[in-house]
């Protein structure tokens, strides 16, 4: 056993900024009791089973699109405890009474487990598991936080844009540009990441875009043109000079009067004196503007921005507005989250479940099957358990209202789960952010139009398999029987 401080430290510095060596101090502080518990019971290596899924989808969404898998496997990767991070562990006074052996096994730690996920970019829906962890329950425990938090996340952000995208087209521009109201610097990486990978075009945020091999995009603020006009005297001016440094970027026209601005631009574009080929407009009535700039601009590429979503580009496209890309920061970055849970579902072979009211879960480790038509279209899912097969459970009779004819006749169903990691070691290699949002766009436009519409949906309750509710009532009936007193 390490030597013990008489007062906590930093693990490394007093940055708040983890490297991903220090990520797996990253939880919170039950996951850490709880696998000094079993250690002390001796159940920490048996084998556990925990599943990542979402009970309800949040309000507005009839699917999610599942991201943040390759940064769950970098985490799993580099899982591990360093000296300092123990004797800070040990310093906080916490543990005091936690056996010797928790502390060897922190000293030894390895993610040594089996990843079973959905790969990036997956259309999933209420109690479809996103992910699962085989491995020793100490481990599994550990990771809840850290896998939580990065899937929740990125999970929401990439639902948004994909919403987003299948709202506006192909043709459509859709740049990022939510880092400043991203929940942390973290976040921004992490938002900035999702909405690539479901389908955004670019990112104003320059270490995401740098780190993912991509160019920055982006325009100028209203600061600018307020600033060079204060002392050079106009607002063209400003654009002069902007264009100067960066000729052929897209020119925000809203800071006074946007009409005024758009008219002179016109001016100097049919004099020859100067070529527009973006302008953004941040405020105001957007059908109306556009529509005027566009007459006066015939040739200009006309961007929106300013607290956008998918039911205002709807509703923007209804009304007639003339855009042609959207730069898209508060409303895909923010708001109600995603609500996953990480439960355990199988110790050594023995079925789990949590029966409490409202948070009632399916027990066993499962897969889920999806049922697509002769010509791609999704029908439906079946949550099942793992030892079904492929075979089994397309002989299972889907509901009538999701058959097209009676010719109809519906594909082999689908396993979503794939492995990802096998006793600690990855199985695959990372993909392509192009890869995802291609995986992305085929999974959104594979699913009906009742799911697609972004104003009130109806998403879908789920197909439990019938192994799977033979199942769940026994081991219903074997936690009254042995549990409930």
């Amino acid at each position: 056993m390490l030597n013990t401080h008489t007062s906590a430290s930093p693990p490394s510095t007093n940055s708040l900024i983890p490297t991903l060596e220090e990520s797996s101090l990253l939880t919170d502080l039950y996951e850490l009791t709880m696998a000094a518990c079993y250690t002390g019971e001796g159940l920490d290596q048996r084998k556990a089973s925990f599943e990542l899924f979402v009970r309800r989808l949040p309000d507005g969404f009839s699917y999610l699109i599942a991201m943040g898998l390759e940064q769950v496997l970098d985490y799993l990767d580099a899982f591990q405890f360093n000296e300092a991070q123990i004797q800070a562990l040990q310093a906080s006074g916490v543990f005091a009474q936690a056996p010797d052996r928790f502390w060897s096994l922190l000293e030894s730690a390895r993610f040594t487990g089996d990843v079973w996920a959905v790969p990036e970019g997956t259309a999933m829906f209420a109690h479809e598991p996103l992910l699962r962890i085989e491995a020793p329950l100490w481990q599994a425990q550990i990771l809840e936080t850290y896998l939580l938090n990065t899937l929740n996340y990125q999970t929401l952000i990439a639902t948004r844009a994909a919403q987003m995208r299948d709202v506006v087209g192909a043709d459509a521009k859709l740049l990022e540009f939510g880092s400043r109201r991203a929940f942390s610097p973290q976040a921004s990486l992490w938002a900035a990441r999702a909405a690539l990978a479901a389908g955004f075009d670019g990112t104003s945020n320059v270490l995401a875009a740098l780190k993912l091999g991509q160019a920055p995009r982006g325009t100028m603020a209203h600061a600018l043109v307020m600033a060079l006009s204060a002392v050079n005297g106009s607002e063209d001016d400003a654009f002069t000079a902007f264009h100067r440094y960066f000729p052929g970027a897209a020119l925000l026209i809203d800071t006074y009067d946007v009409e005024s601005a758009a008219q002179r631009l016109a001016a100097k574009v049919n004099a020859g004196e100067m070529t527009v080929e973006a302008v953004r407009l941040d405020s105001g009535d957007l059908v109306k503007l556009s529509k005027m700039v566009r007459s006066l601009l015939p040739h200009t590429q006309i961007f929106a921005s300013g607290d956008l979503d998918a039911k205002e580009i709807t509703r923007l496209k209804t009304k007639g507005a003339i855009l042609n890309g959207y730069g898209i920061g508060t409303k895909l970055v923010t708001g109600s989250p995603v609500n996953g849970v990480y439960k355990l579902v199988d110790l050594d072979g023995i079925p789990t479940m949590k029966g409490a009211t409202g948070k009632v879960t399916y027990p066993g480790r499962k897969q889920v099957f999806r049922h697509l038509d002769p010509y791609g279209q999704w029908q439906s899912d079946r949550l099942a358990l793992m030892a079904e097969s492929s075979s089994k459970i397309s002989s299972v009779n889907i509901p009538s209202a999701n058959i097209h004819s009676s010719n109809d006749r519906l594909e082999d169903p689908i396993p979503l789960l794939e492995p990802f990691m096998k006793d600690g070691q990855r199985l695959t290699q990372p993909e392509s952010l192009e890869a995802i949002a291609q995986r992305t766009q085929t999974s959104v436009a594979q699913l009906p139009a009742s799911l697609r519409q972004v104003n009130s949906p109806a998403p879908p309750s789920p197909i439990i398999s019938d192994a799977l509710q033979d199942l769940t009532d026994q081991t219903r009936q074997r936690i009254q029987t042995q549990y409930i007193r």
